[in-house]
């Protein structure tokens, strides 16, 4: 018998696999795909180099090779899928760098061709608050009456002084003014924040995921501060500007704020998946499956569920 009512493995929290099983009552999972889409703090429009942990790829690290078609992306990667999971399902996931900037024409070839593709129960598009433009807008919300559509906004934090240094480009407001663009047409909203980020108290951290808990949202990803190898943030680094989360912070952490997050919201990760040739930081992030089973153990000492702190705010 579970003790949490949102999860299929005893965990305490609302798991994306208990969603995804009991919407589809499949295996499925995400295909992430490269459009080959920029920034605009990439582009100048907004800044240069994008925020100051992006790699190259523009947060796209495991997405697949812009060089190849999107068709080519997905096929490649679901035949390895299928072999591990037969007769699984798929989110055509368009995870790297802006997926909504850029002409509306060039947004619709790539999304389109995915729209009523066999076995793709979902799409996925990963973006940015400040870039939903009117016509970006009305394309999403057609195409959320035609297949289940996820907007991933990444935010990684509440707090603009933060935002300003990491080069994000955007400021609190202007996700909440994105987020309810977005959520007056009932369009589903994953929020991605990141922890450990340079400077901010473990108070500001928890501020960030108590603020999103009062919010319209459906989704959060929580993940860690990656240092890659020749970002701007791995100078910062290697000048012993600020400094990491240890992985006992980190895991602390994340279970005061799944404390204060309503149950009701799905848990799509609860750390990262940092390139190990190029990661500088933390090298405890590698072992990903024991900080999720210490994840687990702490909220079991502390008799912690998901949303169980939410009168304490």
């Amino acid at each position: 018998m579970n003790l949490f009512r949102y999860s299929n493995d005893n965990k305490r929290y609302h798991t994306f696999n208990y969603y995804l099983k009991n919407k589809y009552h499949h295996k499925v999972a995400k295909v992430s795909l490269n459009a080959g889409f920029t920034c605009p703090n990439r582009d100048g429009t907004k800044g240069s180099g994008g925020c100051i942990f992006c790699s190259n790829s523009g947060s796209g690290d495991y997405a697949g090779n812009v060089k190849d078609s999107l068709e080519q992306q997905f096929n490649d990667v679901s035949a390895i899928l299928q072999k591990k999971w037969p007769n699984c399902k798929y989110i055509a996931y368009f995870q790297a760098n802006t997926n909504t900037y850029g002409p509306i024409e060039k947004i619709q070839n790539c999304v389109d061709p995915f729209l009523n593709k066999k076995d793709v129960v979902a799409i996925s598009i990963a973006t940015r608050p400040d870039c939903l433009e009117d016509d970006v807008l009305e394309y999403l919300v057609k195409i959320n009456t035609q297949c289940d559509l996820w907007i991933e906004l990444g935010l990684q934090t509440i707090h603009d002084k933060t935002g300003q240094l990491i080069n994000r480009g955007h400021t609190y407001q202007e996700f909440l003014d994105g987020l309810n663009k977005l959520r007056q047409h009932k369009i589903n909203v994953c929020v991605h924040i990141i922890n450990g980020l340079p400077f901010e108290t473990k108070e500001m951290m928890l501020q960030t995921a108590k603020e999103l808990g009062k919010l319209d949202i459906q989704a959060i990803k929580i993940h860690m501060l990656f240092v890659i190898k020749n970002t701007k943030l791995h100078q910062l680094y290697l000048d012993d500007k600020f400094k990491m989360l240890s992985r006992e912070e980190y895991i602390d952490l994340v279970t005061e704020q799944l404390s204060y997050l309503p149950d009701n919201i799905i848990i799509e990760r609860l750390t990262g998946d940092g390139n190990i040739e190029d990661l500088i930081a933390p090298l405890w992030s590698i072992k990903k499956v024991t900080i999720l089973n210490d994840i687990d153990k702490l909220m079991v000492s502390k008799n912690y569920y998901q949303g169980c702190n939410i009168h304490l705010k």
